[in-house]
């Protein structure tokens, strides 16, 4: 029997332009999956399996409220990706500075 509290890579969760879509989405508010389906042209099934997957990776934590779930965007999993991020983006500030000066000095 495989164990249900499987973990995602969040990397891989991310590479889906869908799941990008909807942590965009719950970075403005927590929403019902009913909700968060509204904003695609998928069925709400397909929704949840991608709402499944950001949950499964950390991405978003559900929070009850009676009968209804809502999900919120996990800040601390998306501060992991921005630190990830951080050397890329140093990298290029520094090549796009190195530019500045080339282009000044001509």
């Amino acid at each position: 029997m495989i164990a249900n509290n499987i973990r995602r890579d969040i990397y891989q969760a991310i590479a889906d332009p869908t799941r990008r879509a909807i942590l965009t989405l719950l970075a403005l508010g927590a929403l019902t999956p009913n909700a968060i389906a509204g904003h695609f042209g998928s069925s709400r099934q397909a929704v949840s399996k991608h709402i499944q997957i950001l949950a499964e990776c950390g991405a978003v934590d559900p929070a009850h409220n009676g009968r209804e779930i809502h999900y919120k965007l996990n800040i601390e999993k998306m501060k992991e990706i921005d630190i990830w991020l951080e050397r890329f983006r140093k990298m290029w500030e520094d090549r796009f500075d190195q530019l500045d000066n080339l282009l000044n000095d001509l």
